[in-house]
């Protein structure tokens, strides 16, 4: 098995698949690429049982076809070293052994049998959606950040995704917070519903944001498979039945509250360095057109207060949130100003964007409220 390949171009397909591997594998062959090279292009493999990437490039020349598994981690260093020059390498399928040749430089490393290497989740029955790469980074990017981290509650660990032939819906839930965000250019011939797990968007997210390509998608009871350019991403969905989300959202919020995002924003870092750091509690207190945002760390005799003008239309009220909560969510709207609305303080708050430029696109953001020390 040999053949001559870009430096920079092996290099950047395998840092694309990487991630895939995890730091403390059980099984020492998920620490290994799988190389497959057939006639006219080379395989690189990498996965943690729950996740499979693939990447697919066309090597300079190539010659005695093979499979192999590489050492991921001094294969990725050593790449990493040489500025773009072609690099050949010749496998030994008796020994396993691989020498790499770089300019005056060779190197060798022992592999492994790429029998040993897990097998790819077949594509069977499944349904096929068309989904552009930039729509759907924004949809990881928007939801991602309120699943939840909960082993004994996978399901809300995920992001849940809901087809119909109107719209589609990616909702994330850790119970504090929760966030809908919905699509109504996208749609789906067939109405359907399913979980994709945190690792797999993650990796996706961080590919797609720099492709302006077609996605495909398909799905069947069990795995989710991705497509674009020249990378394959399979993930096992996770298997539980997600909650009933729109029953939590409050329908009727009397109490409205506009305002200034980004002064919102930089208000709340401000005045949350204060809060206590376990709890970090803080006030809205909203009359007529202002806003006092306040907290306190009573331990350490910490306090702040900051106030602002705002749009106000409802009754005069006070409510706790958590500040590492509304942070979160007032970074992941890009409008100029933001909805907040309310009913009482024990319920949640419904944060939304105001005027947003893209009126395909619908977000709503759910906070709970924290309890107020009087």
């Amino acid at each position: 098995m040999k053949f001559i390949i870009s430096s920079t171009l092996l290099l950047k397909n395998l840092q694309a698949i990487l991630g895939v591997i995890n730091t403390n594998n059980t099984l020492p062959i998920l620490d290994d690429f799988h190389f497959e090279l057939t006639e006219d292009s080379l395989t690189v493999t990498a996965s943690d049982l729950e996740t499979t990437m693939r990447a697919t490039i066309m090597p300079d020349k190539s010659e005695e076809t093979g499979s192999i598994a590489i050492p991921a981690k001094i294969l990725v260093d050593t790449l990493k070293t040489f500025p773009d020059i072609p690099i050949a390498f010749s496998i030994n399928p008796v020994t396993l052994m691989i020498e790499i040749s770089a300019g005056e430089g060779k190197y060798k490393l022992s592999g492994h049998k790429s029998e040993e290497y897990p097998r790819t989740p077949m594509q069977e029955d499944t349904t096929a959606l068309t989904l552009d790469a930039r729509m759907m980074a924004q949809a990881i990017n928007k939801t991602l950040f309120a699943t939840g981290n909960d082993e004994l509650r996978l399901v809300l660990s995920g992001v849940f995704c809901e087809l119909s032939p109107d719209d589609v819906t990616f909702v994330a839930t850790d119970a504090h917070k929760l966030v809908r965000y919905k699509r109504t250019d996208l749609r789906s011939e067939e109405s359907a519903s399913f979980i994709l797990p945190k690792k797999p968007l993650n990796l996706l997210k961080n590919i797609l944001f720099s492709q302006e390509v077609p996605l495909s998608m398909e799905y069947n009871k069990t795995n989710a498979f991705f497509t674009f350019s020249n990378i394959h991403l399979i993930c096992r969905l996770i298997d539980g039945k997600y909650p009933n989300y729109d029953a939590v959202i409050p329908k009727e919020n009397p109490n409205k509250l506009t305002i200034d995002r980004v002064a919102l924003l930089t208000t709340i870092r401000r005045v949350s360095i204060f809060a206590n750091q376990s709890t970090h509690q803080i006030r809205f207190k909203v009359s007529g057109q202002e806003l006092v945002l306040s907290a306190e760390d009573i331990d350490f005799s910490n306090e702040a207060r900051e106030r602002l003008t705002c749009s106000y239309d409802g009754e005069d009220m006070e409510i706790g949130f958590n500040s590492k909560f509304l942070l979160e969510m007032l970074n992941n709207i890009e409008t100029e100003e933001v909805r907040l609305e309310m009913s009482a303080p024990n319920r949640a708050g419904i944060l939304t964007p105001v005027n947003s430029d893209n009126k395909e696109e619908d977000i709503l953001m759910l906070v709970m409220p924290v309890m107020l020390n009087k």
